[in-house]
């Protein structure tokens, strides 16, 4: 079941790079913060490195105006995120998130199959925004779109 508006984050565990791989879980991430998470089916994808990741870049003093913390998620490593931040010019204060597996993504009900292009599992576009583990706003994409998870429209959406 694909979560709404009013549930609870998911128990999971995702990874970051920092002085090695770290594990954080969502309960770190999210009790007592309000925290918008975008999720990009891949790192170095053309829409996600085009346009995606670096909406939030540009706009992340607008979410810390907003008292908004902001993290990436893909179904990559932690490795490649890291990798990923580095070449976007990524603020420390953007976590970057790995579900390597997709079981985050699958816990929210947002994994899909992109095997037929040579993909594997992964998450799809979305962006939400929740408050003490809590979402209040979540946005996803329809297939092959790009509207409704950026920056501008996330900002938006949390006014």
């Amino acid at each position: 079941m694909t979560i709404k508006t009013g549930d609870t984050i998911p128990l999971a565990t995702l990874n970051t790079l920092k002085d090695g791989v770290q594990a954080v879980t969502t309960d770190e991430l999210f009790k007592g913060r309000k925290v918008v998470l975008f999720s990009v089916p891949g790192a170095f994808t053309p829409t996600c490195s085009a346009k995606h990741l670096p909406g939030y870049v540009e706009k992340m003093d607008a979410f810390k105006a907003k008292g908004v913390d902001v993290a990436c998620m893909s179904v990559n490593d932690a490795f490649v995120m890291d990798a990923w931040a580095k070449s976007q010019n990524v603020p420390a204060e953007l976590t970057m998130l790995a579900d390597g597996n997709a079981a985050f993504a699958d816990a929210l009900g947002l994994k899909f199959d992109a095997s037929a292009f040579g993909m594997g599992e992964r998450a799809q576009r979305f962006a939400l925004y929740a408050d003490d583990g809590v979402v209040k706003v979540l946005q996803v994409e329809a297939p092959g779109e790009f509207r409704v998870s950026s920056a501008e429209a996330m900002l938006a959406a949390i006014d």
